[in-house]
Protein backbone atom coordinates (compact mmCIF):
# COMPACT_ATOMS: atom_id res chain seq x y z
CA UNK A 1 0.00 0.00 0.00
CA UNK A 2 1.69 3.30 -0.97
CA UNK A 3 1.80 5.76 1.75
CA UNK A 4 0.16 9.16 1.45
CA UNK A 5 2.00 12.06 0.31
CA UNK A 6 2.71 14.94 2.91
CA UNK A 7 0.76 17.53 0.68
CA UNK A 8 -2.05 14.22 1.23
CA UNK A 9 -1.98 14.43 4.78
CA UNK A 10 -1.69 18.14 4.28
CA UNK A 11 -5.03 18.26 2.85
CA UNK A 12 -6.30 15.61 5.27
CA UNK A 13 -4.91 17.77 8.79
CA UNK A 14 -6.33 21.05 6.97
CA UNK A 15 -10.30 20.00 6.51
CA UNK A 16 -10.05 18.10 9.76
CA UNK A 17 -9.19 21.72 12.01
CA UNK A 18 -11.79 23.36 9.50
CA UNK A 19 -14.63 21.04 10.74
CA UNK A 20 -13.15 21.09 14.06
CA UNK A 21 -13.10 24.73 14.53
CA UNK A 22 -17.42 25.16 13.40
CA UNK A 23 -18.48 22.09 15.52
CA UNK A 24 -17.23 23.75 18.12
CA UNK A 25 -19.56 26.79 17.55
CA UNK A 26 -22.42 24.00 17.85
CA UNK A 27 -24.86 26.52 15.98
CA UNK A 28 -26.93 24.96 13.74
CA UNK A 29 -26.97 28.33 11.17
CA UNK A 30 -29.15 26.06 8.23
CA UNK A 31 -32.03 25.90 11.04
CA UNK A 32 -31.55 29.56 12.13
CA UNK A 33 -30.90 30.82 8.95
CA UNK A 34 -34.58 28.93 7.61
CA UNK A 35 -36.43 29.93 10.75
CA UNK A 36 -35.40 33.38 9.79
CA UNK A 37 -36.21 33.48 5.53
CA UNK A 38 -39.46 31.88 7.12
CA UNK A 39 -40.34 35.13 9.37
CA UNK A 40 -40.05 37.56 6.51
CA UNK A 41 -42.38 35.19 4.45
CA UNK A 42 -39.97 34.93 1.64
CA UNK A 43 -39.90 32.36 -0.96
CA UNK A 44 -43.95 32.48 -1.04
CA UNK A 45 -45.98 33.13 -4.37
CA UNK A 46 -47.91 36.50 -4.96
CA UNK A 47 -47.33 37.68 -8.04
CA UNK A 48 -45.83 40.80 -7.50
CA UNK A 49 -42.27 39.65 -6.74
CA UNK A 50 -41.16 40.56 -10.31
CA UNK A 51 -39.88 37.67 -12.82
CA UNK A 52 -37.44 35.99 -10.19
CA UNK A 53 -40.20 35.63 -8.04
CA UNK A 54 -41.24 31.84 -8.97
CA UNK A 55 -37.28 30.97 -8.48
CA UNK A 56 -37.27 32.16 -5.17
CA UNK A 57 -40.25 29.65 -4.07
CA UNK A 58 -38.54 27.01 -5.80
CA UNK A 59 -34.86 27.10 -3.66
CA UNK A 60 -36.98 28.07 -1.06
CA UNK A 61 -38.46 24.96 -0.98
CA UNK A 62 -35.46 22.99 -1.86
CA UNK A 63 -33.26 24.23 0.68
CA UNK A 64 -36.26 23.63 3.53
CA UNK A 65 -37.05 20.27 1.78
CA UNK A 66 -33.08 19.05 2.58
CA UNK A 67 -33.32 20.53 6.11
CA UNK A 68 -36.02 18.68 7.19
CA UNK A 69 -35.03 15.27 5.22
CA UNK A 70 -31.56 15.85 7.69
CA UNK A 71 -33.16 17.07 10.90
CA UNK A 72 -36.58 14.87 11.15
CA UNK A 73 -36.79 15.45 14.89
CA UNK A 74 -36.08 18.83 15.12
CA UNK A 75 -38.03 20.88 17.27
CA UNK A 76 -38.84 23.32 14.13
CA UNK A 77 -39.36 20.50 11.63
CA UNK A 78 -42.65 20.45 11.51
CA UNK A 79 -43.38 24.39 10.94
CA UNK A 80 -40.41 24.01 8.46
CA UNK A 81 -42.39 21.42 6.65
CA UNK A 82 -45.43 23.52 6.63
CA UNK A 83 -43.91 26.49 5.29
CA UNK A 84 -42.75 24.00 2.19
CA UNK A 85 -46.49 22.78 1.58
CA UNK A 86 -47.49 26.60 1.97
CA UNK A 87 -45.02 27.79 -0.32
CA UNK A 88 -45.77 25.17 -3.17
CA UNK A 89 -49.39 25.77 -2.87
CA UNK A 90 -48.49 29.56 -3.56
CA UNK A 91 -47.34 29.02 -6.49
CA UNK A 92 -50.17 26.25 -8.11
CA UNK A 93 -52.86 29.56 -8.97
CA UNK A 94 -49.85 30.69 -10.97
CA UNK A 95 -48.60 27.91 -12.81
CA UNK A 96 -51.32 25.42 -14.06
CA UNK A 97 -51.71 26.58 -17.76
CA UNK A 98 -48.76 25.34 -19.34
CA UNK A 99 -48.60 27.43 -22.87
CA UNK A 100 -48.88 30.88 -19.99
CA UNK A 101 -46.10 28.92 -18.19
CA UNK A 102 -44.22 28.09 -21.12
CA UNK A 103 -44.29 31.97 -23.01
CA UNK A 104 -44.57 34.27 -19.45
CA UNK A 105 -42.20 32.77 -17.60
CA UNK A 106 -38.22 32.17 -17.40
CA UNK A 107 -37.39 27.95 -17.15
CA UNK A 108 -36.89 29.33 -13.39
CA UNK A 109 -40.60 28.11 -12.98
CA UNK A 110 -39.92 24.51 -13.41
CA UNK A 111 -37.61 24.91 -9.70
CA UNK A 112 -40.88 24.20 -8.03
CA UNK A 113 -41.73 21.27 -9.55
CA UNK A 114 -39.94 19.26 -7.55
CA UNK A 115 -41.75 19.98 -4.66
CA UNK A 116 -45.31 19.42 -5.95
CA UNK A 117 -44.02 16.03 -7.09
CA UNK A 118 -42.41 14.76 -3.32
CA UNK A 119 -45.26 16.53 -1.42
CA UNK A 120 -48.59 15.55 -3.14
CA UNK A 121 -50.52 12.55 -1.88
CA UNK A 122 -53.63 11.10 -2.60
CA UNK A 123 -54.33 10.95 1.24
CA UNK A 124 -54.41 14.69 1.53
CA UNK A 125 -56.88 17.20 -0.12
CA UNK A 126 -54.56 19.98 0.82
CA UNK A 127 -52.38 18.69 -2.00
CA UNK A 128 -55.12 17.57 -4.54
CA UNK A 129 -53.97 20.70 -7.04
CA UNK A 130 -50.46 19.47 -7.10
CA UNK A 131 -50.11 17.44 -9.87
CA UNK A 132 -52.22 19.52 -12.22
CA UNK A 133 -49.70 22.07 -11.38
CA UNK A 134 -46.88 20.15 -11.93
CA UNK A 135 -48.13 18.47 -15.31
CA UNK A 136 -48.70 21.95 -16.56
CA UNK A 137 -44.83 22.59 -15.76
CA UNK A 138 -44.11 19.39 -17.58
CA UNK A 139 -46.10 20.54 -20.49
CA UNK A 140 -44.49 24.03 -20.67
CA UNK A 141 -41.04 21.89 -21.36
CA UNK A 142 -42.87 20.70 -24.47
CA UNK A 143 -44.24 24.19 -25.94
CA UNK A 144 -41.06 26.41 -24.52
CA UNK A 145 -39.00 28.13 -27.33
CA UNK A 146 -36.21 26.49 -28.82
CA UNK A 147 -33.33 27.60 -31.07
CA UNK A 148 -33.20 25.95 -34.29
CA UNK A 149 -30.43 23.51 -33.21
CA UNK A 150 -32.87 22.29 -30.32
CA UNK A 151 -31.75 24.43 -27.16
CA UNK A 152 -34.24 26.22 -25.06
CA UNK A 153 -34.61 29.56 -24.34
CA UNK A 154 -34.52 30.51 -21.22
CA UNK A 155 -37.37 33.37 -21.11
CA UNK A 156 -38.46 35.66 -24.12
CA UNK A 157 -35.24 36.77 -25.21
CA UNK A 158 -35.41 35.08 -28.72
CA UNK A 159 -32.55 32.48 -29.64
CA UNK A 160 -30.66 32.76 -25.97
CA UNK A 161 -30.15 30.46 -23.37
CA UNK A 162 -28.56 30.58 -20.03
CA UNK A 163 -27.04 28.05 -17.46
CA UNK A 164 -29.08 29.41 -14.73
CA UNK A 165 -32.57 27.74 -16.59
CA UNK A 166 -30.42 24.35 -15.68
CA UNK A 167 -31.21 24.33 -12.21
CA UNK A 168 -34.74 24.59 -12.58
CA UNK A 169 -35.43 21.91 -15.64
CA UNK A 170 -32.59 19.44 -15.02
CA UNK A 171 -33.89 18.05 -11.94
CA UNK A 172 -37.65 18.43 -12.53
CA UNK A 173 -37.32 17.34 -15.91
CA UNK A 174 -35.62 13.87 -14.14
CA UNK A 175 -38.02 13.47 -11.40
CA UNK A 176 -41.50 13.85 -13.20
CA UNK A 177 -40.03 11.17 -15.74
CA UNK A 178 -38.59 8.37 -13.16
CA UNK A 179 -42.04 9.16 -11.32
CA UNK A 180 -43.89 8.02 -14.22
CA UNK A 181 -41.01 5.10 -15.38
CA UNK A 182 -38.95 4.54 -13.06
CA UNK A 183 -37.66 1.30 -14.93
CA UNK A 184 -37.01 3.97 -17.94
CA UNK A 185 -38.61 1.51 -20.53
CA UNK A 186 -40.64 3.52 -22.03
CA UNK A 187 -39.80 5.80 -25.33
CA UNK A 188 -41.00 8.82 -23.53
CA UNK A 189 -38.82 8.62 -20.84
CA UNK A 190 -35.69 8.11 -22.69
CA UNK A 191 -36.41 10.60 -25.06
CA UNK A 192 -37.39 13.09 -22.00
CA UNK A 193 -33.84 12.27 -20.86
CA UNK A 194 -31.97 12.66 -23.42
CA UNK A 195 -33.74 16.03 -23.88
CA UNK A 196 -32.35 16.60 -20.55
CA UNK A 197 -28.59 16.00 -20.88
CA UNK A 198 -28.93 17.47 -24.52
CA UNK A 199 -30.29 21.11 -22.67
CA UNK A 200 -27.26 20.81 -20.83
CA UNK A 201 -24.57 19.18 -23.18
CA UNK A 202 -25.28 22.71 -25.40
CA UNK A 203 -24.64 24.67 -22.65
CA UNK A 204 -21.41 22.87 -21.91
CA UNK A 205 -20.82 22.87 -25.41
CA UNK A 206 -21.55 26.61 -26.24
CA UNK A 207 -20.04 28.37 -22.89
CA UNK A 208 -17.11 26.63 -21.81
CA UNK A 209 -13.76 27.93 -21.95
CA UNK A 210 -11.68 25.36 -22.31
CA UNK A 211 -8.19 26.77 -20.76
CA UNK A 212 -10.05 27.61 -17.19
CA UNK A 213 -12.93 24.77 -17.57
CA UNK A 214 -15.44 27.32 -16.79
CA UNK A 215 -18.68 28.65 -18.30
CA UNK A 216 -20.13 31.81 -18.76
CA UNK A 217 -23.53 32.46 -18.40
CA UNK A 218 -24.88 32.05 -21.55
CA UNK A 219 -25.58 32.05 -25.46
CA UNK A 220 -27.00 33.70 -28.16
CA UNK A 221 -27.73 30.35 -31.33
CA UNK A 222 -28.38 33.54 -33.82
CA UNK A 223 -24.88 34.94 -33.10
CA UNK A 224 -26.65 38.66 -32.86
CA UNK A 225 -26.76 39.53 -29.37
CA UNK A 226 -24.65 42.33 -28.90
CA UNK A 227 -22.06 40.48 -26.60
CA UNK A 228 -22.49 37.41 -28.34
CA UNK A 229 -19.30 35.35 -29.74
CA UNK A 230 -18.90 35.25 -33.07
CA UNK A 231 -18.08 31.82 -33.57
CA UNK A 232 -19.77 30.35 -30.76
CA UNK A 233 -23.05 33.07 -29.53
CA UNK A 234 -21.13 32.88 -26.54
CA UNK A 235 -21.43 35.47 -24.13
CA UNK A 236 -18.21 37.37 -22.85
CA UNK A 237 -17.85 36.69 -18.78
CA UNK A 238 -18.30 33.87 -16.44
CA UNK A 239 -21.27 35.21 -13.96
CA UNK A 240 -20.88 33.16 -10.34
CA UNK A 241 -24.33 32.56 -9.92
CA UNK A 242 -25.40 31.44 -12.85
CA UNK A 243 -22.43 28.77 -12.78
CA UNK A 244 -23.35 27.88 -9.29
CA UNK A 245 -27.13 26.97 -10.60
CA UNK A 246 -25.82 24.74 -13.60
CA UNK A 247 -23.38 23.17 -10.72
CA UNK A 248 -25.92 22.63 -8.19
CA UNK A 249 -28.02 21.26 -11.45
CA UNK A 250 -25.78 18.45 -12.44
CA UNK A 251 -25.16 17.64 -8.30
CA UNK A 252 -29.00 17.07 -7.93
CA UNK A 253 -29.75 15.22 -10.80
CA UNK A 254 -27.37 12.76 -10.12
CA UNK A 255 -28.60 12.43 -7.00
CA UNK A 256 -31.98 11.70 -8.78
CA UNK A 257 -30.89 9.18 -11.55
CA UNK A 258 -30.79 5.15 -10.66
CA UNK A 259 -27.97 3.70 -11.16
CA UNK A 260 -29.52 1.94 -14.08
CA UNK A 261 -29.37 5.08 -15.98
CA UNK A 262 -26.05 4.76 -16.38
CA UNK A 263 -25.20 6.34 -19.57
CA UNK A 264 -27.10 9.61 -18.03
CA UNK A 265 -25.19 9.73 -14.92
CA UNK A 266 -21.90 9.01 -16.71
CA UNK A 267 -22.08 11.90 -19.26
CA UNK A 268 -23.38 13.72 -16.26
CA UNK A 269 -20.46 12.92 -14.02
CA UNK A 270 -17.88 13.70 -16.20
CA UNK A 271 -18.92 17.33 -16.43
CA UNK A 272 -19.22 17.40 -12.39
CA UNK A 273 -15.62 16.16 -11.87
CA UNK A 274 -14.41 18.41 -14.93
CA UNK A 275 -16.25 21.77 -13.77
CA UNK A 276 -15.61 20.51 -9.91
CA UNK A 277 -11.49 20.66 -11.01
CA UNK A 278 -12.16 24.28 -12.55
CA UNK A 279 -14.00 25.24 -9.12
CA UNK A 280 -11.38 24.47 -6.62
CA UNK A 281 -9.11 26.16 -8.75
CA UNK A 282 -10.77 29.27 -9.14
CA UNK A 283 -11.58 29.77 -5.41
CA UNK A 284 -9.60 32.90 -4.21
CA UNK A 285 -7.15 31.97 -1.92
CA UNK A 286 -7.36 35.03 0.57
CA UNK A 287 -11.11 34.84 1.75
CA UNK A 288 -11.84 31.20 0.17
CA UNK A 289 -15.24 32.64 -1.66
CA UNK A 290 -15.50 33.17 -5.29
CA UNK A 291 -15.85 36.22 -7.30
CA UNK A 292 -18.76 37.70 -8.84
CA UNK A 293 -17.31 37.89 -12.42
CA UNK A 294 -14.81 34.66 -12.04
CA UNK A 295 -13.38 35.55 -15.29
CA UNK A 296 -11.87 38.65 -13.32
CA UNK A 297 -10.33 38.17 -10.25
CA UNK A 298 -9.00 40.78 -8.41
CA UNK A 299 -9.84 43.28 -10.96
CA UNK A 300 -10.89 46.78 -9.74
CA UNK A 301 -14.61 46.56 -8.86
CA UNK A 302 -14.77 42.87 -8.53
CA UNK A 303 -15.64 41.03 -5.31
CA UNK A 304 -16.74 37.80 -3.30
CA UNK A 305 -20.29 37.08 -4.09
CA UNK A 306 -22.14 35.33 -1.72
CA UNK A 307 -24.89 33.49 -3.34
CA UNK A 308 -22.64 31.80 -6.07
CA UNK A 309 -20.15 31.25 -3.33
CA UNK A 310 -23.00 29.55 -1.28
CA UNK A 311 -23.59 27.39 -4.15
CA UNK A 312 -20.27 26.16 -5.11
CA UNK A 313 -19.94 25.41 -1.58
CA UNK A 314 -23.12 23.10 -1.87
CA UNK A 315 -22.10 21.67 -5.18
CA UNK A 316 -18.65 20.61 -3.69
CA UNK A 317 -19.85 19.64 -0.66
CA UNK A 318 -22.47 17.49 -1.46
CA UNK A 319 -20.78 15.78 -4.65
CA UNK A 320 -18.14 14.81 -2.43
CA UNK A 321 -20.08 13.34 0.10
CA UNK A 322 -22.01 11.38 -2.67
CA UNK A 323 -19.26 10.26 -4.09
CA UNK A 324 -19.04 11.79 -7.44
CA UNK A 325 -15.00 12.77 -6.48
CA UNK A 326 -14.13 9.33 -5.53
CA UNK A 327 -12.36 8.79 -8.72
CA UNK A 328 -9.65 11.61 -8.11
CA UNK A 329 -9.32 11.46 -3.89
CA UNK A 330 -7.46 14.13 -4.27
CA UNK A 331 -10.04 16.13 -6.09
CA UNK A 332 -12.22 15.51 -3.07
CA UNK A 333 -10.71 16.40 -0.51
CA UNK A 334 -9.70 19.73 -2.01
CA UNK A 335 -13.38 20.21 -3.03
CA UNK A 336 -14.19 19.41 0.68
CA UNK A 337 -11.79 21.81 2.22
CA UNK A 338 -12.87 24.64 -0.58
CA UNK A 339 -16.68 24.19 0.66
CA UNK A 340 -16.01 24.45 4.35
CA UNK A 341 -13.83 27.20 4.08
CA UNK A 342 -16.06 29.22 1.54
CA UNK A 343 -19.60 27.89 4.53
CA UNK A 344 -17.08 29.51 7.18
CA UNK A 345 -16.35 32.72 5.34
CA UNK A 346 -19.71 33.19 4.33
CA UNK A 347 -20.83 32.50 8.14
CA UNK A 348 -18.17 35.20 9.14
CA UNK A 349 -18.64 37.84 6.67
CA UNK A 350 -22.43 38.11 5.29
CA UNK A 351 -24.32 36.49 8.18
CA UNK A 352 -25.92 39.60 10.02
CA UNK A 353 -27.07 38.81 13.79
CA UNK A 354 -30.20 40.93 13.85
CA UNK A 355 -31.53 42.62 17.09
CA UNK A 356 -34.86 40.59 16.81
CA UNK A 357 -33.00 36.94 16.66
CA UNK A 358 -33.70 36.32 13.30
CA UNK A 359 -30.38 36.53 11.28
CA UNK A 360 -29.82 38.46 8.19
CA UNK A 361 -27.85 37.03 5.01
CA UNK A 362 -26.06 40.08 2.65
CA UNK A 363 -23.48 40.55 -0.22
CA UNK A 364 -26.46 38.62 -2.95
CA UNK A 365 -26.46 40.57 -6.23
CA UNK A 366 -29.55 40.86 -7.49
CA UNK A 367 -30.17 39.14 -10.88
CA UNK A 368 -28.11 39.97 -13.96
CA UNK A 369 -29.47 39.44 -17.51
CA UNK A 370 -28.03 38.67 -20.65
CA UNK A 371 -30.31 41.35 -21.97
CA UNK A 372 -27.77 43.90 -21.70
CA UNK A 373 -24.18 44.64 -22.34
CA UNK A 374 -22.91 41.50 -20.92
CA UNK A 375 -19.76 43.59 -19.84
CA UNK A 376 -17.27 43.42 -16.84
CA UNK A 377 -18.89 47.10 -15.81
CA UNK A 378 -22.70 45.23 -16.17
CA UNK A 379 -21.87 42.30 -14.03
CA UNK A 380 -19.75 44.65 -11.13
CA UNK A 381 -22.54 47.47 -11.65
CA UNK A 382 -25.56 45.65 -9.95
CA UNK A 383 -26.69 46.67 -6.80
CA UNK A 384 -26.27 43.89 -3.67
CA UNK A 385 -29.65 42.97 -1.89
CA UNK A 386 -29.57 42.02 1.65
CA UNK A 387 -31.43 39.22 2.55
CA UNK A 388 -32.21 38.03 -1.09
CA UNK A 389 -33.42 34.74 -0.42
CA UNK A 390 -31.30 33.18 -3.65
CA UNK A 391 -29.01 34.14 -1.45
CA UNK A 392 -29.61 32.66 2.15
CA UNK A 393 -31.06 29.77 0.80
CA UNK A 394 -28.14 28.58 -1.10
CA UNK A 395 -25.98 29.10 2.23
CA UNK A 396 -28.84 26.76 3.58
CA UNK A 397 -27.71 24.11 1.61
CA UNK A 398 -24.27 24.89 1.44
CA UNK A 399 -24.76 24.94 5.83
CA UNK A 400 -26.49 21.41 5.85
CA UNK A 401 -23.38 20.21 4.13
CA UNK A 402 -20.64 21.21 6.68
CA UNK A 403 -23.29 20.50 9.78
CA UNK A 404 -23.13 16.67 8.16
CA UNK A 405 -19.52 16.80 8.40
CA UNK A 406 -19.96 18.12 11.95
CA UNK A 407 -21.81 15.64 13.07
CA UNK A 408 -19.71 12.44 11.45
Amino acid sequence: MRAPTMSRLMEVVTTFFLIITLASAQVHYSTWMASSIMSRNQGIMTGKGGSSELLQAGITQRALSALVAQYPNHTTTPDIQAYVHKSAASVVPFTLNATYNALSYPLDRLSNGNALLTLYSPSDNSTASFPAAATALRQSININRRNPEGGLWYFTYPQWSYLDGMYSLAPFYTQYSLALDSSLSSKNTTDALDDMYYQLELLWTRTRNATSGLLVHGYDASRTAVWANSATGASPHVWGRSLGWYSIALVETLELLPKSACKYRGLILEKFISLAGALVNAVDPVTGGWWQVLDEPGREGNYIESSGSAMFAYALLKGSRLGYLKSNRTLSTKATIAGVRSQKYLTDTFVVKNANGTLGYNGTVAVCSLNSTATYEYYVGQPINYNSVLGSAAYILASLEVERLESS
